[in-house]
Protein backbone atom coordinates (compact mmCIF):
# COMPACT_ATOMS: atom_id res chain seq x y z
CA UNK A 1 0.00 0.00 0.00
CA UNK A 2 1.37 3.25 -0.90
CA UNK A 3 1.83 6.15 1.71
CA UNK A 4 -0.88 8.13 2.57
CA UNK A 5 -0.58 11.08 4.99
CA UNK A 6 -2.79 10.71 7.92
CA UNK A 7 -4.47 14.68 7.36
CA UNK A 8 -6.03 13.27 3.62
CA UNK A 9 -7.91 10.38 6.27
CA UNK A 10 -9.70 12.57 8.09
CA UNK A 11 -13.38 12.84 7.39
CA UNK A 12 -12.88 10.00 4.91
CA UNK A 13 -15.67 7.71 4.28
CA UNK A 14 -15.56 3.70 5.47
CA UNK A 15 -16.91 1.10 4.41
CA UNK A 16 -17.50 -2.63 4.90
CA UNK A 17 -16.14 -4.91 2.85
CA UNK A 18 -19.75 -6.21 2.10
CA UNK A 19 -20.50 -2.71 1.15
CA UNK A 20 -21.94 -1.46 4.30
CA UNK A 21 -21.39 1.93 4.49
CA UNK A 22 -19.98 2.27 8.50
CA UNK A 23 -19.53 5.94 8.68
CA UNK A 24 -16.98 8.46 8.74
CA UNK A 25 -13.21 8.23 9.98
CA UNK A 26 -12.57 10.10 13.45
CA UNK A 27 -9.36 9.30 14.71
CA UNK A 28 -6.74 7.04 14.64
CA UNK A 29 -5.21 5.17 17.69
CA UNK A 30 -1.84 4.82 18.33
CA UNK A 31 1.11 3.47 20.55
CA UNK A 32 2.93 6.52 21.02
CA UNK A 33 6.40 4.50 22.14
CA UNK A 34 6.27 2.69 19.08
CA UNK A 35 4.50 4.54 17.12
CA UNK A 36 2.17 1.56 15.87
CA UNK A 37 -1.33 1.96 14.73
CA UNK A 38 -3.99 0.38 16.59
CA UNK A 39 -7.49 1.14 15.76
CA UNK A 40 -9.80 3.59 13.27
CA UNK A 41 -12.03 4.97 15.60
CA UNK A 42 -15.51 6.05 13.31
CA UNK A 43 -18.58 7.85 14.01
CA UNK A 44 -20.81 5.72 12.81
CA UNK A 45 -23.61 6.07 9.83
CA UNK A 46 -27.08 7.61 11.89
CA UNK A 47 -29.27 4.87 9.57
CA UNK A 48 -26.55 1.95 10.42
CA UNK A 49 -27.52 0.20 13.32
CA UNK A 50 -24.96 -0.75 15.69
CA UNK A 51 -26.04 -4.07 16.67
CA UNK A 52 -25.36 -5.39 13.28
CA UNK A 53 -22.08 -4.35 13.08
CA UNK A 54 -19.35 -6.88 15.21
CA UNK A 55 -16.75 -3.88 16.12
CA UNK A 56 -15.91 -2.43 19.93
CA UNK A 57 -17.35 1.11 20.63
CA UNK A 58 -15.89 3.42 22.35
CA UNK A 59 -17.70 5.46 25.65
CA UNK A 60 -19.06 8.02 22.84
CA UNK A 61 -20.60 4.88 21.03
CA UNK A 62 -17.77 5.24 18.23
CA UNK A 63 -16.88 1.92 15.93
CA UNK A 64 -12.93 0.85 16.99
CA UNK A 65 -11.70 -1.53 13.98
CA UNK A 66 -7.95 -2.67 14.03
CA UNK A 67 -6.14 -1.15 11.56
CA UNK A 68 -4.93 -4.87 10.47
CA UNK A 69 -8.06 -5.20 9.48
CA UNK A 70 -7.98 -1.84 6.48
CA UNK A 71 -7.74 -3.60 3.01
CA UNK A 72 -8.09 -0.80 1.10
CA UNK A 73 -7.97 2.87 1.07
CA UNK A 74 -8.96 4.96 -1.84
CA UNK A 75 -12.38 6.82 -2.37
CA UNK A 76 -13.58 4.82 0.41
CA UNK A 77 -11.64 3.44 3.73
CA UNK A 78 -12.55 -0.44 3.33
CA UNK A 79 -12.27 -2.94 6.45
CA UNK A 80 -12.70 -6.63 6.54
CA UNK A 81 -16.32 -6.99 8.26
Amino acid sequence: MSDILAENLSGKSVMGSDGTELGLLYNITMDLKSGKLHDLVIEPDEELSRRAVDFDLDDAGRFLVPVNRVQAVKDYIVVQR
